[in-house]
């Protein structure tokens, strides 16, 4: 693998400056793109991320961390080396890796979307020489609508079901994908949501980072009345007493819960339900029926096959690297328009992360 990254077993490598970039090994230097946990790993004794990004680090991989914190664009060194963040537009302080040194760049993507969404910094074109990108989703039938006209989907579904006497159930990732749904469903109404708990923390970095959401409060208090932090801002002022709590009618209501909570104890307590999952796998025909999903909406936070190949070709790379995912169809569609093209084997994106973070 020439260029500035090399591969090793703990991860992607720079040698010139001593650093990895999301190692799945602790070592003393790591470089971190974002905080999902195939590229944010415990033990490593320095940590560098974009500042907004790092509350999701320290959540993730404790408060004590040592932890170096850069603005977007903001050149730090590593020996000789410069090293730049640049907004990947994947999740909240999720970043590209620019590498500089003697003349030659190489970027490292991580994880990107091109489309828009409101809960993040929208994706920076960084030129280089040498592209190391994600293929998530590198294949022609993967092609976003527009989150937009996704997001009145999720709440005429809602809506519809709550006619019905139903709760909605949306399953979703619960960094990422959950504060971008409900930061789209903020333009359309300020009806409060309901969390599982392994929401909850996380939605409150993003408000603390100033993302305007729907109000939120965790299922786990408002089914049992219990005093909680979890309560939003939004929804404090109207705090319900206990008695009024207990037993909560949950018909009208939209839950969030991420992917594990389906077929589990959880879901009993919620009587009539509809379910949903977000994710851009639902983009291929039989998908939510093999999950036994009532609804499924086409919603990813990573780059389809366009804006894969749109980033390639804006780069101005003159040589790709493509890892997880589909990367030997985008290889070798790049290759046929003539550039150096290779598929590179990592540890980034098990199966399960990628349907958990699609």
């Amino acid at each position: 693998m020439p260029g500035l990254v090399s591969l090793r077993a703990e991860g992607l490598y720079c040698p010139a400056g001593d650093f990895y970039i999301d190692p799945w090994r602790a070592v003393a230097r790591a470089v971190i793109t974002h905080g999902h946990a195939d590229h944010a790993r415990v033990g490593s004794a320095q940590y560098t991320s974009l500042a907004s990004g790092a509350a999701i680090l320290r959540h993730r991989l404790g408060r004590n961390i040592t932890l170096h914190r850069l603005s977007n664009g903001e050149v730090t060194r590593f020996n000789d080396v410069e090293v730049s963040l640049h907004a990947a537009g994947h999740i909240l302080g999720s970043a590209q890796v620019r590498i500089a040194h003697q003349g030659e760049v190489t970027v490292v993507t991580g994880d990107f979307k091109r489309s828009p969404d409101p809960s993040c910094d929208p994706f920076e074109v960084v030129r280089c020489d040498t592209l190391i990108t994600e293929a998530t989703f590198a294949l022609p039938i993967y092609r976003w609508p527009d989150p937009a006209s996704v997001a009145e989907d999720i709440y005429s579904w809602w809506q519809a079901q709550a006619k019905k006497d139903r709760a909605a159930v949306l399953f979703c990732y619960s960094l990422g994908k959950a504060q971008r749904i409900l930061a789209e469903l903020r333009r359309l109404t300020n009806v409060p949501a309901y969390l599982h708990s392994a929401m909850v923390a996380l939605t409150q970095i993003y408000r603390e980072q100033g993302v305007s959401m729907l109000p939120t409060e965790a299922v786990s208090v408002a089914d049992h009345g219990a005093e909680s932090d979890s309560l939003t801002p939004e929804v404090a002022h109207d705090r319900p007493t206990k008695a009024r709590r207990k037993n909560k009618d949950w018909r009208g209501a939209l839950i969030l819960a991420p992917p594990s909570a389906a077929g589990s104890a959880w879901m009993t307590q919620f009587n009539a339900v509809s379910t949903g999952f977000a994710s851009g796998w639902m983009a291929v025909r039989g998908a939510r029926r093999r999950n036994s999903y009532d609804r499924g909406f086409v919603l990813s936070d990573h780059a389809d096959w366009n804006g894969l190949v749109q980033t390639v070709h804006e780069s101005k790379a003159q040589e790709v690297f493509a890892t997880h995912g589909n990367s030997e169809q985008l290889t070798r569609y790049l290759g046929e328009l003539g550039i150096r093209a290779h598929a590179l084997q990592t540890e980034f994106g098990s199966a399960q992360t990628q349907a958990d973070a699609g």
